[in-house]
């Protein structure tokens, strides 16, 4: 078994390519595993489609599955144009619906599904709360400072609205800084492009952001959205980091 691994700004992914569509949550936690397997934050799997370029599954490290990941997809779309399942313009399918990827170079723009306001602003453990639905739920709050980040009231939003959780500022010249815990991941991480996308749109619908902005979440990277005809469109550098052959023990799994 041949996977590739490829990491979105330090949201990083195992990828592969099958024939057939299948349960692969046993395989997606032993492969995400930093300690005994490839490790990453999830697995994607590119699988045929009639419809469209191909269509994916994607798994976060705990073996869970998600509709849509935001750095996922831009990881996905260089891995299928490289191995040559898409041209540079690209359509494919997720449970959230269908993504359009733009490949240019190691710099992948896509095309996310329509932002969804999920419930009207509220306040819960000392913070005003905005929550929106970019391909999975997000809360954010906006802060003066992004330090105020506090992992443990970030760890009990989620699990009491199983969604993930930004703190974001907002800084001059259309620039936001963010900082998410992520579903599935359990933990904060580098980078979240949909927890970017639902920040950007938190600080568009405040009038904080104009239509385009620069978001730069915990990695430091930079990474560019712009909202256009109801749709947010995600763009930034895609890094290629390996190639390997997995030993038969975890073939097996994947069998």
């Amino acid at each position: 078994m041949q996977v590739e691994k490829y990491s979105a700004n330090g949201n990083d992914f195992v990828i592969f390519h099958a024939d057939i569509k299948k349960e692969r949550s046993k395989l997606a936690k032993v492969i995400c595993n930093r300690h005994n397997g490839v490790g990453a934050d999830g697995l994607i799997v590119i699988l045929p489609s009639k419809e469209y370029d191909f269509e994916w599954q994607f798994y976060n490290l705990d073996g869970s599955e998600a509709s849509m990941c935001g750095n996922g997809s831009r990881a996905c779309a260089l891995y299928a144009f490289n191995n040559g399942f898409a041209k540079e313009r690209m359509r494919f399918l997720t449970d959230a619906g269908a993504i359009s990827a733009y490949v240019d170079k190691n710099i992948v723009e896509v095309e996310l599904t329509t932002p969804k306001k999920i419930k009207e602003p509220f306040e819960d453990m000392g913070f005003m709360w905005h929550y929106y639905d970019t391909g999975v739920p997000h809360l954010v709050t906006i802060v003066n400072d992004i330090n105020e980040f506090d992992f443990a009231i970030a760890r009990k939003m989620r699990y009491n609205y199983n969604s993930n959780v930004n703190f974001v500022t907002i800084l001059e010249h259309n620039a936001l800084l963010v900082r998410t815990y992520e579903r599935g991941v359990e933990e904060e991480t580098l980078a979240c492009g949909t927890g970017m996308a639902a920040s950007f749109y938190t600080a568009l619908n405040l009038k904080k952001a104009d239509c385009c902005a620069k978001v730069i979440p915990k990695s430091k990277d930079e990474l560019f959205l712009r909202y256009e005809n109801g749709k947010i469109f995600f763009k930034g550098e895609v890094k290629y980091i390996f190639k390997a052959d997995l030993n038969r023990e975890i073939s097996e799994v994947f069998n």
